[in-house]
């Protein structure tokens, strides 16, 4: 409620926030996807403001500007991973976990069992687990259960029989198309068996037209394959161990020569979305995510999307687009073409050792510098590093550029004058702009500092420095309560 105090006993006061009612709840279901409703009410004491906010959906936390909010005393802060982790667990329970009351061990591929068996000793190193039997190996691995098998052990183990009688949906389709041309593909094969028996398989269908591309660094030409390995690997266990198995559809992987494209049924988890993907982490089939984890092929439970961003900004690729995706599928594009192969060069002049110490925000801050993309506001204050390392250079307003090194190592400097040339003309009239615009009263320096809240004082006095030079600005006042006029 506005309009009412806080403090008891409760008097009305009034409130003019919010003049247009209708707008602020259109702009708060904009925002949040949640239905605030909203009314006013004609009091003898003031106008007062009834807002009727709804619970968050099951298991789903709120994102606000890039984060997940919660009350911490009179203050928001953001959430905590363990209060997170309990909002999560809120959703559904995991489908991979459950029980297939008709599946019996017959169900289950004695080649994919052992292919389970030996994945795990060459992860784990137990030498033992090869004197088990068969069914305590699956017992060992939560894929059995005392109360039958999971369907984890289903979609990981399964016969195609198997699969056809109890969960005909767990089926992946390959297609390589030479155009986007509709019709059929020039090579398609469909799995339903176990995916253990077929995820080696996968890439190498893809692999059968990976090109290699080349770029020139001094006498020697080096080849950047075109489907990435550990990227393409990455996104098949997402798209099995977080797709809907609820969902009738297959997960399907469609090749292009220069593009792939993965596309797995159900949209995303509960409290994931493709902005906080590389951050948040909540496997919808938690039981084959562990299994992954526990065979090695992933590094932790159901994630990978920040290897993938590493391997396309160490490659040059655009990074993982998920921008097609919507409530009932999850769309992962991989382009394939080298997008700029001077920051190829650039990578393997700052060298290994230290590219092993950026973390995964690092290398995104650097691929969309690199393609002239602004900073998310929640992305700039961990371009510190990239600063520090002068591996990135500040040119105000938000925007960044790489550093000098860069554009001379690749012989652009005229580049690199250009744009610290552009940033500092487009502050310039910023500057110049909010002066005409404030003409009557003038402007303070605290209101410029305002205008450029990313650029230093000192920069923004030299502005204006130049500005006044130019003829175009004056001041009056003394020195603390200067306010600046246009000229003419």
């Amino acid at each position: 409620m506005l309009g009412v105090t806080d403090k008891r006993p409760r008097r009305v006061v009034g409130s003019a926030a919010f003049a247009d009612l209708a707008r602020t709840k259109a702009g708060l279901i904009e925002r949040l996807h949640l239905r605030i409703e909203g009314e006013e009410l004609a009091h003898p004491d003031g106008r007062v403001l009834v807002f009727a906010v709804p619970s968050r959906p099951l298991g789903m936390p709120v994102p606000v500007d890039g984060a997940y909010w919660m009350r911490s005393g009179e203050d928001l802060t953001p959430m905590t991973p363990d209060m997170l982790r309990r909002i999560f667990d809120e959703a559904e329970p995991d489908f991979s976990a459950s029980v297939c009351k008709k599946a019996t061990i017959d169900d289950l591929d004695p080649a994919a069992v052992e292919a389970l068996r030996n994945r795990w000793m060459a992860q784990s190193g137990k030498r033992a687990l090869g004197n088990r039997t068969a069914k305590q190996l699956l017992r060992d691995a939560e894929l059995v259960t005392a109360d039958g098998i999971t369907y984890a052990a289903l979609i990981l183990l399964g016969t195609r029989p198997g699969l056809g009688r109890h969960l005909a949906q767990a089926e992946v389709v390959f297609e390589y198309r030479a155009t986007p041309r509709p019709g059929p593909a020039n090579q398609r094969e469909e799995f339903r068996q176990g995916f253990l028996l077929f995820y080696d398989r996968l890439w190498e269908l893809v692999n059968l037209r990976n090109d290699l591309q080349h770029y020139q660094y001094g006498m020697i030409e080096h080849p950047v394959p075109t489907f990435i390995e550990t990227s393409v690997r990455e996104a098949f266990l997402n798209a099995v161990s977080h797709r809907d198995y609820r969902h009738p559809g297959s997960v399907f992987v469609r090749q292009y020569p220069r593009r792939l494209e993965i596309v797995s049924p159900g949209g995303f988890p509960p409290g994931i979305t493709p902005q906080s993907i590389l951050d948040q982490q909540a496997p919808r089939n938690r039981r084959i995510a562990e299994t992954f984890a526990r065979l090695g092929l992933v590094e932790r439970a159901g994630q990978g999307v920040d290897r993938m961003v590493r391997e396309s900004i160490l490659n040059s690729k655009p990074l993982p687009d998920y921008n097609r995706s919507d409530t009932g599928q999850v769309w992962l594009t991989l382009e394939g073409d080298i997008r700029d192969e001077h920051f190829l060069r650039f990578l393997e002049r700052i060298g290994q050792e230290r590219l092993d110490r950026f973390d995964t925000h690092d290398f995104l801050i650097l691929g969309l510098v690199a393609s002239e993309q602004r900073l998310p506001k929640e992305l700039r204050p961990r371009a510190v590093q990239l600063l520090e390392a002068g591996v990135l250079e500040r040119i105000g307003g938000g925007k960044f550029i790489l550093s000098r090194n860069y554009y001379e190592f690749v012989g652009r400097r005229g580049a690199y004058t250009r744009k610290r040339g552009l940033a500092r003309e487009q502050n310039k009239a910023l500057l110049l702009q909010h002066i005409h615009d404030n003409r009557a009263v003038g402007s303070p320096m605290e209101d410029l500092v305002d205008v450029l809240p990313a650029v230093s004082r000192s920069t923004i006095k030299r502005l204006l420095a130049e500005l006044r030079q130019e003829g175009t600005v004056r001041t009056e006042g003394g020195r603390r309560d200067a306010r600046w006029f246009p000229v003419g």
